[in-house]
């Protein structure tokens, strides 16, 4: 548990609050201080993220959202804003992970990756802008992911998505680097989430469903070479929320335009 309280006195809006990352990044806001709108398209995710966030639950909103349908967006941000009266600090955690064989992709499958990722990410923070402006230390944390550096078989689709996030994300940082709005990446790899552990019931929390003859062995090189405590592949969400919480606060007031991998290692 952290005893930080660097969100104190900031205000939070977090996509894919509802699972995985996303509500570890909620939970871990809410215990350094801070006032946090979760948002997702499954309300029973955002219900259960209201009840671990305990005697803290005051300082949570939730909003139902559809990161890829822009109406929803629109009122989703908006209705997030005047919960918490402003912003200072936006995580676009929500996304979905498409597994097949390239050959045998559909085109609807790859849109939808494209739509919920990539235009996710670019509608929630395009509708943040304006609030994002008031605030004397206004940060973005997006989610790209290892997929978009290193080779990740099966998962095209996610890979193009969080490769074009983080290219993004680049430009963002010096388009708007004179106002004083820090954009940076977290690149998750080998992490429990909704999207590896396949739980969830919404489009935007959807495991990855790898071939049945998916072969095993072009795996080797995505796992990670820090032990983990129960032995197993995948470590927890917590182990993100942690680099996303300092991202978003100001002790990160001199990072912009980068992005930090946390994989345990696996990418030396």
């Amino acid at each position: 548990m952290s005893s930080l309280q660097r969100y104190a006195d900031r205000r939070v809006l977090i996509t894919g609050g509802g699972s995985g990352i996303g509500q570890a990044t909620v939970l871990r806001m809410l215990e350094e201080g801070g006032r946090v709108a979760a948002a997702d398209v499954s309300e029973s995710g955002l219900a259960d993220t209201v009840a671990k966030a305990g005697d803290r639950r005051d300082r949570l909103s939730t909003v139902v959202v559809d990161v890829g349908d822009e109406d929803s967006v629109r009122r989703g941000v908006t209705d997030a804003v005047v919960a918490l009266g402003g912003l200072d600090t936006l995580v676009n955690a929500a996304g979905i992970l498409r597994s097949s064989h390239f050959a045998d992709t559909t085109l609807a499958d790859f849109e939808q990756v494209l739509r919920v990722n990539l235009i996710g990410t670019f509608l929630v923070t395009r509708e943040a802008i304006p609030a994002l402006r008031q605030s004397d230390s206004a940060a973005v944390v997006n989610f790209s992911s290892t997929s978009a550096s290193f080779a990740h078989p099966y998962m095209s689709a996610y890979a193009a998505s969080k490769g074009g996030i983080q290219a993004m994300t680049h430009a963002l940082a010096l388009e708007f680097s004179k106002e004083r709005i820090r954009f940076n990446c977290v690149q998750p790899g080998s992490i429990s989430s909704g999207m590896t552990d396949g739980v969830g019931e919404s489009r935007q929390s959807v495991g990855p469903g790898l071939p049945a003859d998916a072969d095993f062995s072009l795996f080797g090189k995505i796992q990670s070479v820090l032990p983990l405590e129960d032995g197993g592949m995948f470590a927890k969400p917590d182990a993100v929320a942690a680099v996303v919480a300092m991202l978003g606060s100001r002790d990160a007031y001199f990072v912009t335009g980068t992005e930090v991998r946390v994989d345990g290692g696996t990418h030396m």
